[in-house]
């Protein structure tokens, strides 16, 4: 069997494979569907599916999951998780280009690692610090060094609100560490219905005035890509992973986000690549791999 620090890794570079992904994906359908109209759908779509994996999944009386819930812990990881990091997220990927906008991801493990030093008292080993720094390096010239190959220009505004959602992540994640000695299932579905409910009036309020959407066959299944597996299902093994590995480990995955992001943007939407984005894709492996060796391990 696989031991849990194995089990985890395995768990996270699942999950942030899909989440790299997310970003250009979503970049299919942001013209078709409002940011905010879409971030309420998918979150929706995805609180319905962890509900139902958990009520499936249940092996005794609602009751007895519910008592004990930190309910404003809970509050708070829907408000950050979820509200806060896709109104900021959709919002981006309306200004900014897929490429740039996956890569700035990449500050993710730089909010969770001071997060996790702060408030979790978490210690970086020095091949921890060693690897977030390398794995920034290479962000840095992915996303900022590297000169503009895209006809979509890179918008100061849609970056600011990328930076944003990071820095709501960097929280949710936080929170969620806190909580992770409780059932994920039910933490996880909690929190998603309480942060698609969270985005409901801003979705009202961006369609005041006129009717909602019409929304095509196939931009539904990117919604219910987004939903069911981005937001749903991998939210909860995102938690699960939490029990297994440090937050700083956790977040230092959130560098395969860019990478990821990179080559959906460059197969599916014809973005261009230079050699710096390569050599910063290389290098943002290389801190992965000097984060997760022996001596990293789980407090």
């Amino acid at each position: 069997m696989l031991n849990k620090k194995l089990t985890g890794l395995i768990t996270i570079i699942f999950v942030m494979i899909v989440w790299g992904s997310s970003y250009p994906v979503t970049k299919l359908i942001i013209n078709d569907v409002p940011p905010l109209t879409l971030a309420f759908l998918r979150c929706s779509l995805g609180a319905i599916t962890l509900l139902i994996l958990f009520f499936v999944s249940k092996d005794k009386p609602l009751k007895a999951y519910l008592a004990g819930v930190p309910w404003m812990a809970v509050l708070c990881m829907g408000l950050t998780g979820v509200t806060c990091f896709y109104f900021f997220f959709n919002l981006s990927a309306q200004l900014t280009s897929a490429s740039v906008g996956s890569l700035i991801q990449g500050f993710i493990p730089v909010c969770i690692a001071l997060f996790a030093a702060i408030f979790l008292k978490e210690k970086l080993t020095a091949a921890q610090v060693f690897g977030i720094i390398i794995s920034l390096i290479g962000v840095t010239l992915i996303g900022f060094l590297a000169p503009n190959n895209n006809d979509v220009p890179n918008s100061a505004r849609g970056n600011l609100y990328m930076i944003i959602a990071i820095i709501a992540w960097g929280a949710y994640t936080i929170i969620s560490k806190k909580v992770a000695q409780l059932n994920p299932f039910l933490i996880t579905s909690i929190s998603s219905l309480a942060g698609s409910l969270f985005l409901l009036p801003a979705a009202i309020f961006e369609n005041r005035g006129h009717a909602w959407p019409v929304i095509h066959f196939n931009s539904w299944l990117v919604i219910l890509y987004l939903g069911a597996i981005s937001s749903g299902v991998c939210y909860l093994l995102y938690n699960r992973s939490l029990k297994l590995l440090t937050a700083a480990q956790v977040g230092n995955f959130a560098n395969l986000d860019p990478v990821v992001g990179l080559v959906i943007a460059l197969v599916f939407l014809h973005d261009r690549v230079n050699l710096l984005q390569v050599v910063g894709a290389v290098l943002v492996l290389a801190g992965i791999i000097l984060s997760t060796r022996k001596g990293s391990s789980a407090h």
